[in-house]
């Protein structure tokens, strides 16, 4: 799984990172990268996407730990996600047709 972690996103940008399969995840309320002490070069994984339907997740950075908010909105973007993008779930959708 791809991801990216941001404080804030623009809702353009977050839905072109869903439409391409990466998890589009955000810190929560009073946390950004200087408070939690990373600089980005931490290898990094994420636990608990339950297929989509996790509204949060924990985060590993190295041997740091701390929840992000998982920014799929719409049930409709959790679908996209499930497949892996927009792509793989059009083409799935148009072989069960």
């Amino acid at each position: 799984m791809r991801a990216v972690i941001a404080e804030s996103y623009e809702r353009i940008h977050r839905s072109n990172l869903l439409m391409m399969g990466i998890l589009p995840l955000q810190f929560l309320d009073g946390e950004t990268p200087d408070t939690l002490g990373l600089s980005g070069r931490e290898e990094f994984s994420v636990e608990g996407v339950e297929n989509g339907e996790a509204h949060e997740v924990t985060v590993r950075a190295d041997d740091k730990e701390f929840r992000a908010r998982v920014r799929l909105d719409t049930p409709r973007e959790r679908d996209y996600m499930r497949h892996g993008g927009i792509l793989p779930y059009v083409l799935r959708r148009l072989l069960a047709d």
